[in-house]
């Protein structure tokens, strides 16, 4: 058996060149809402902002283009979910960072910092949803943690995260349901 190393400086890159899983029935493009019975996170979009993702609130997104532009009002993932399903030359990768939270790439940049975890993600099919999952790093999943500003900001599932308000009891775990989207680019670019 014969192993490679690629040197940790070259992993983000690597990984940004790769090319995205083709959209199957098996593997779509999807969406994410939470589940959560009886938590004020239950059937929340999960929306990309800020190079982070958050539990309601609003995607945003930006198009520099005059005409063509995806309507960039909802946050996709391509399949597989490691990456955002934009426009942009490159992609927007997702990771979980050193801190625990759920982020994804600066358009035109492949930076990941040092630390952060660029998976397993997965996409599992479901009879009417699938399921969205993380399982690195002994994570069960996602969470999701309250903000100074009444918002809820997305985690892999692990007890050692730095969270907005600094404790992770406050933390509430949800399944990250994932709808079927179309495979058409939902944005340019995610900012």
């Amino acid at each position: 058996m014969k192993f490679s190393l690629v040197p940790s400086f070259l992993l983000p890159l690597w990984a940004a060149a790769a090319p995205a899983a083709p959209a199957t029935p098996e593997n779509p493009s999807f969406s994410v809402m939470s589940t959560r019975s009886g938590s004020p996170i239950h059937f929340l979009p999960m929306n990309a902002a800020g190079q982070k993702f958050w539990l309601g609130g609003e995607t945003t997104s930006y198009c520099p283009i005059s005409e063509g532009c995806p309507p960039g009002n909802q946050t996709v993932f391509g399949p597989g979910g490691y990456g955002l399903n934009v426009m942009v030359p490159g992609g927007q990768q997702v990771y979980v960072d050193p801190n625990g939270a759920l982020s994804f790439t600066q358009a035109h940049s492949a930076y990941i910092p040092q630390g952060s975890a660029i998976g397993p993600f997965s996409y599992q099919p479901g009879q009417n949803w699938g399921y969205y999952i993380f399982s690195g790093w002994g994570a069960s999943g996602f969470m999701a943690c309250p903000t100074e500003d009444n918002r809820w900001q997305v985690f892999a599932a692990v007890q050692n995260a730095t969270v907005p308000k600094g404790n992770v009891a406050e933390c509430l775990g949800f399944n990250a349901l994932a709808n079927t989207a179309d495979s058409s680019p939902a944005a340019w670019q995610y900012i």
